[in-house]
């Protein structure tokens, strides 16, 4: 079944692509964008959930995405002329990690993506690039809560714990203004919605060819989350400022 397929059916109720609730993702969103008129860049955006939400709570913002996946950008397209705001986004069908914009932006997003521009990091420099002075970087990682098993490292990376990520995005030149540590609520609620998405899916389409793939990848991830990451798997969420030289 094709990867991209998988992902989309998987995050049918969780637009959010990351395990953050509602509420932690206005609370994000109020301190990356406070004015409510900048221009914000989304990398790796997906089906731009972000953006989309950032446009319909605030009327004078201005939006672009960039993303490798037609079918999620077309419904990112569908999405935003249903909520009216269709005229303030601008959507490239581009590798993140070799777009070049036009123009700077006020806020750059990366969050749950960063491993399409090769980790934090090098997520945090190409964010540098398309950043106007005084602008401000969203950005949601992974990190270890608890020592991993060979196994979790090798499916989701050879992640730090919560400390040494914020101290490596410190000595990289960023202040965090604001953070989020997804609680064990979002967390769980992020894995069953992914998985149980792609089963009920499965379930409801009977003949459909990608039925016995979709099953099968679904109780395979479930259990690699319930067996192999979910007591050792954190995710933290940081608005970033360019630290002052």
């Amino acid at each position: 079944m094709d990867r991209a397929r998988i992902s989309d059916i998987a995050h049918a109720d969780h637009p959010i692509r990351s395990p953050l609730d509602d509420r932690s993702v206005a609370a994000l969103l109020d301190h990356a964008l406070p004015r409510g008129d900048e221009r914000v860049l989304d990398l790796g955006c997906g089906g731009a959930e972000w953006l989309l939400r950032a446009l319909t709570t605030r009327p004078r913002a201005y939006a672009e995405g960039v993303d490798v996946s037609a079918g999620a950008l077309a419904r990112a397209r569908r999405s935003a002329d249903e909520r009216g705001v269709g005229d303030r986004l601008v959507l490239h069908r581009q590798d993140a990690a070799i777009f070049a914009a036009a123009r700077q932006y006020d806020v750059v997003v990366c969050v749950g993506s960063t491993h399409a521009l090769g980790g934090l990091l090098p997520t945090l420099d190409a964010a540098r690039g398309h950043l106007a002075p005084g602008g401000r970087i969203l950005v949601g990682d992974g990190y270890w809560s608890g020592t991993p098993t060979r196994e979790a490292v090798d499916m989701l990376g050879d992640l730090a714990d919560l400390a040494t990520t914020v101290e490596r995005v410190a000595a990289a030149g960023w202040t965090p203004r604001y953070g989020h540590v997804s609680t064990r609520a979002e967390l769980d609620a992020y894995e069953w919605a992914c998985w149980g998405s792609l089963a009920a899916w499965a379930l409801d389409h009977p003949d459909d060819p990608d039925r016995a793939d979709a099953l099968a990848t679904a109780a395979e991830r479930r259990t690699e989350w319930l067996r192999g990451y979910r007591d050792v798997f954190g995710f933290v969420s940081l608005v970033l400022g360019r630290t002052p030289e």
